[in-house]
């Protein structure tokens, strides 16, 4: 069936121009308090899209992770990449979370997140040991500030800034949260699901980990493997 043209849309839409009547200022102060035609018009924004979440390719991270000189630091990003920690929630380890027998750690969660238990990867854990052994086992926050407190994000921000230019990373990119978002997209392109994904940040809203499946995730690179050398 051919598209209608523009007169013929003409047509059909004339009958309704014809019943809409349209009131004045004076009029409508006349009309009654719920009359339709005094009720203020409204438009309805549409929802975009949530936006594509910034990370660093893996060899971004390699370069990144290889600049820290720091016993320290290395730990601090090393934890914060493989756990997907937001700065708040590294500032937050404490030595009575840490189960070194078991290389696990208690994540205390924040904004939407789960806490749990985290299974550090060996490295992960290499960096964490060689750390301890600087610091020592009293209690309190394993990232101590000088003033005994936890390490601020404001200073987790400041090694991000300068270890990120070390490493030649896009200043757009030096900031902790990329070091989240890395994690999981770099976990979907490992081919792990979802439901995976979400589990291992942590998430309690699932939504938040669909982000990084709009990036890159196992059902696509089947396709594309299926595809490479047969789709002409």
């Amino acid at each position: 069936m051919p598209l209608p043209g523009i007169s013929e849309l003409a047509g059909e839409t004339a009958p309704l121009l014809d019943e809409v009547t349209i009131v004045s200022s004076e009029e409508s102060a006349n009309l009654p308090a719920g009359s339709e035609a005094n009720k203020p018009l409204t438009t309805k924004r549409k929802k975009r899209g949530a936006a594509v979440p910034q990370f660093l390719q893996p060899e971004e991270w390699e370069r990144l992770i290889k600049s820290i000189d720091s016993v320290r630091d290395r730990a601090i990003f090393r934890l914060a990449y493989h756990a997907g920690l937001r700065a708040s929630e590294v500032g937050g380890l404490d030595m009575r979370d840490y189960q070194p027998r078991v290389d696990r750690i208690y994540i205390r969660g924040l904004k939407g997140s789960n806490s749990g238990d985290h299974h550090m990867c060996r490295e992960e854990s290499r960096a964490l040991r060689a750390w301890l052994k600087v610091r020592g086992s009293q209690p309190g926050p394993i990232f101590p500030s000088k003033k005994r407190g936890a390490i601020s994000r404001k200073m987790l921000h400041v090694l991000m800034r300068k270890y990120g230019a070390a490493a030649d990373i896009p200043p757009a990119l030096r900031h902790m949260h990329v070091l989240k978002h890395s994690c999981g997209t770099h976990l979907m392109s490992r081919g792990f699901g979802v439901e995976q994904v979400q589990d291992w940040m942590r998430h309690a809203n699932i939504q938040n980990t669909l982000i990084y499946a709009k990036i890159t995730n196992k059902r696509r690179d089947e396709m594309a493997a299926a595809l490479r050398d047969t789709w002409r």
